[in-house]
């Protein structure tokens, strides 16, 4: 099993109006691609929060096949949407990962 895991820190004037859009539009859009079996959405702790809350977005699918198909058909569009909608409010970097157990 593969995880992809998408670490968030978003800007402390947006980060309410953020989580929400992230839990009813854009999460949702990315499980409809039937790409990823399940998914996790996590605040972390014990961070540094001057300059923004960190979040971290984890969705496992299959094997790195299926993680490609996402990437190449589906996530230029689903990150173009979340940059123009917080260009500037928040900072991402993404990790791929296989799960041992």
């Amino acid at each position: 099993m593969i995880l992809y895991n998408v670490t968030i820190k978003v800007d402390h004037h947006v980060v309410t109006e953020w989580v929400r859009w992230m839990k009813v539009v854009h999460i949702p859009d990315v499980m409809k691609t039937g790409i990823f079996s399940e998914h996790k959405f996590c605040r972390l702790l014990t961070v540094d929060e001057t300059e923004g809350i960190t979040y971290a977005v984890q969705y496992f699918c299959k094997d790195i096949p299926a993680y490609e198909k996402y990437q190449n058909e589906f996530a230029p569009k689903l990150q173009a949407e979340h940059q123009k909608r917080y260009e500037g409010k928040f900072v991402a970097f993404r990790t791929l990962m296989q799960v041992i157990s």
